[in-house]
């Protein structure tokens, strides 16, 4: 309805409702012999009042008619430009766990509303598409993960713990430019006395370079294109209670950077990304710990044990000299096939004087789904150079610099039984993990022999963690929706057998 048509419609309410209290009255006490002149004045007056009110009404429904008509134009045309609608085919990074796919957007960003694309590809996804608030412009979405992990040689450190909280918000200036952030809260609580923290998980503005330019640019903070779940981690994308260990310890899901990227697709299925971010920084490394860093599964993960995990600075004043550059490519032009490969590499701030360490890590991965299976591997490896000099700085360091690290791992999973919108998941994963392949200026770490004190309680006894292992994963997700999903798994560990445990979860993606 127009504003004039509304002014129209505001003015002839009282007309209305005159006209059809007196005009029902008058047509009710009318005789069939002839009314007096004056009453067929006012019958004559009330019947002009009445065809106004109706030509009014239907002007005001053919406005609306066109309106509703102009309003579905602009949402093909939406639509056609990647608006809200059906997952694009070729612009989006594989999960790890099959689900419907997400939405892409106007500027070439992917944005998975909760559940995982089945398609590879070199390029970062933004946000979930989420509630929409006066127009479609502005997004909101989120989701979140809540564990209960038992080790089941160690009961006392069972824990029952909201891992995450995460809520971001999008908006689309135009059809080129759009905004995404993502804000994290960690175990529940974040202040000085607590594990939890409060972090920006993504801050970043998106360039499409030209309508008809399949090349966007991106600046800010964001996620790496590495490995299956670093850059679609919600908990309805990957199997298993916990992201897995690879994708943890060698590539440190979720691995942000800041700085600047291009990246562009072909319509032959083949995707790319290139671009220069915020590098590592080992002067931040903790060559002395006091206790062991981790004494579960749980702990191993969540502790920053990695050597990435360790280093890396997420734009937190971050030192802005020693820079690294990155490359990603993707290929899905094959129904069901998915494979993808990515290398960051560059110069590092050195923990040591005189050292000039550089940073190298590269990955490659494949997903086939033929019908209800999902099959799945990675390889990830790392080196740092020129370490020598810092881990000589600190004799009988238990935790020195590594020159090398690896991991991979080999995932099944299958669509077992599905009815409506609940569906089950089982999966087996087998991994290996080494934090320590080789390492120069020390023969290894110079860990304690027997018992050691694990914490600062007392009689708190225990062996030191192993820095590898060969980890056996079989679990299920039940999924209640896109958007809600329940997990249960079991873990069985080879060198640190301690760590064997049996975990659920709840996850949520919006």
């Amino acid at each position: 309805m127009t504003v004039a048509a509304a002014l129209r419609f505001a003015r002839l309410l009282p007309h209305l409702a005159v006209a059809t209290l007196l005009g029902a009255g008058a047509t009710a006490t009318v005789p069939a012999m002839a009314a007096p002149a004056s009453e067929r004045q006012q019958l004559t007056e009330l019947q002009r009042q009445l065809a106004e009110v109706q030509a009014t009404l239907k002007q005001l429904a053919q406005e609306n008619r066109e309106l509703r008509e102009h309003e579905r134009e602009l949402d093909a045309k939406m639509a056609s430009l990647g608006g809200n609608g059906a997952a694009p085919a070729a612009a989006t990074t594989a999960s790890t766990a099959p689900a419907p796919a997400g939405t892409p957007s106007p500027t070439g960003a992917t944005l998975p509303a909760g559940a995982p694309p089945l398609n590879a590809s070199a390029l970062p996804p933004g946000p979930p598409v989420g509630g929409v608030f006066g127009n479609s412009d502005l997004r909101l979405w989120g989701y979140g993960e809540l564990y209960y992990t038992a080790p089941i040689n160690q009961r006392e450190q069972t824990k029952f713990d909201l891992a995450r909280a995460v809520f971001g918000i999008g908006y689309r200036f135009d059809d080129l430019t759009e905004f995404n952030s993502e804000y994290e809260l960690e175990h529940a609580v974040a202040s000085a006395g607590d594990a939890g923290e409060f972090e920006v998980e993504q801050f970043y503005i998106d360039r499409r370079l030209g309508a008809d330019v399949p090349v966007t640019a991106r600046a800010g903070l964001f996620l790496m294109p590495f490995g299956f779940i670093n850059e679609h981690h919600e908990p309805t994308n990957f199997y298993g209670v916990e992201r897995n260990f690879v994708e943890t310890l060698i590539i440190p899901s979720t691995w942000r950077e800041g700085g600047l990227s291009l990246r562009g697709d072909s319509p032959a299925g083949l995707t790319w990304q290139a671009g220069v971010t915020t590098g590592v920084d080992l002067a931040k490394w903790n060559f002395q710990p006091e206790y062991p860093p981790y004494r579960t599964a749980a702990e191993l993960i969540g502790n920053g044990i990695g050597p990435l995990q360790a280093s890396h600075q997420e734009l937190s004043l971050a030192n802005g000299r020693r820079l690294s550059q990155y490359a990603a490519l993707g290929y899905n032009g094959i129904n069901g096939l998915s494979l993808g490969a990515a290398i960051s590499s560059g110069k590092a701030v050195p923990a040591a004087t005189g050292s000039d360490p550089r940073v190298t890590l590269w990955e490659g991965h494949a997903r086939w789904t033929p019908g209800p299976f999902d099959l799945s591997a990675l390889y990830a490896r790392g080196t740092i150079s020129d370490t020598a000099p810092a881990n000589q700085a600190n004799p009988g360091t238990p935790n020195p610099i590594p020159s090398a690290f690896y991991g991979y791992f080999f995932q099944a999973a299958a669509q077992a039984w599905q009815r409506g919108d609940y569906r089950l998941d089982p999966f087996l994963r087998y991994e290996v993990y080494d934090l320590g392949q080789r390492w120069s200026g020390v023969p290894g770490p110079d860990v304690p022999a027997g018992l050691t004190q694990m914490s600062p309680a007392p009689g708190d006894f225990g062996l030191w963690p192993k820095y590898r292992d060969r980890v056996w994963t079989i679990g299920t997700s039940f999924y209640l929706g896109p958007h809600v999903v329940l997990k249960a798994d079991y873990q069985w560990f080879r060198e640190n057998q301690d760590f064997k445990r049996f975990d659920l979860g709840l996850g949520v993606a919006f």
